[in-house]
């Protein structure tokens, strides 16, 4: 090529080749967003569905402060009646409404709320009562086998008691209550179960004509209070008004909640 025809294609060729590909580039981005830009449809959580959550930092009635944020992590697969499902690993976001110390014979009280879940990018508003909240140390013993299990014998197979009573014989195994009834299915990050209510409690078991099987981790289908925490009340659950503020008390002199403990919400 020479100088002339050289100077011509950088001034005629050139360009052109950069609008081809410009072209070909626009076109490529219109295919793939026909193909893929879609957005991801809004979950949408049915009330009654149950939310098992663990603390992801402490907090007591002596140094905490309304306004404090709070947050919680999924600890389990959240299936969803129309086939979508909260991840493990989302984030419960809340925050403490209001704090009174121990005092002038007045006990300690907590009251907090969570009210939005963050899955991924998504933010959705919830509103949810507390029906079972349990100790750290609880939440080791639940996932401790019940027996020393024989060499070689698969860590599926293994056999643990939730936090309630209830026998998890192993993943995909049957979970049964205390009266050896069947309430669902153990599954790699918990159990899948249909929630039940014991008569001399105050937790509601499947809402209204829904009795689908719901997660809750480490806990049984009908725990509810307060497991491992001395002297811990659940004062208001926040299923009445107002609804979705959940009241702590305690007879000690400070009244207090660690990273790890465990939370069994459910939204409204």
């Amino acid at each position: 090529m020479n100088i002339r025809h050289s100077r011509e294609f950088f001034r005629w060729g050139l360009p052109l080749v950069f609008a081809l590909a410009a072209c070909l580039a626009h076109s490529t981005h219109a295919a793939q967003t026909r193909n893929f830009g879609t957005s991801r449809p809004g979950l949408s959580i049915p009330p009654g569905t149950i939310l098992p959550a663990r603390l992801n930092q402490s907090f007591s009635s002596k140094n905490t402060k309304p306004g404090q944020l709070l947050t919680a992590r999924i600890m389990q697969d959240v299936p969803l009646p129309n086939g979508q499902k909260i991840p493990a690993g989302s984030k419960l976001i809340g925050e403490i409404t209001a704090v009174q110390s121990s005092g002038n014979g007045t006990p300690p009280r907590i009251e907090l709320r969570f009210d939005t879940l963050l899955v991924r990018r998504e933010s959705i508003p919830v509103t949810t009562s507390l029906r079972a909240l349990a100790g750290f140390m609880e939440v080791q013993a639940a996932q401790t086998p019940e027996f020393s299990p024989g060499f070689g014998t698969p860590s599926t197979w293994i056999t643990t008691q939730q936090i309630g009573g209830d026998e998890v014989f192993g993943v995909a195994g049957p979970v049964t209550n205390q009266n050896m009834e069947h309430v669902g299915i153990g599954v790699y990050d918990g159990v899948l179960v249909h929630v039940r209510a014991r008569p001399d409690s105050k937790c509601r078991g499947a809402w209204d004509e829904e009795d689908r099987l719901q997660a809750l981790w480490v806990f049984s289908a009908d725990a509810c209070g307060v497991y491992g925490l001395d002297d811990v009340e659940i004062a208001h659950a926040g299923t009445t008004d107002p609804a979705g503020a959940i009241v702590l008390t305690t007879q000690g002199k400070d009244l207090k909640l660690r990273a790890g403990d465990a939370l069994l919400l459910r939204a409204r």
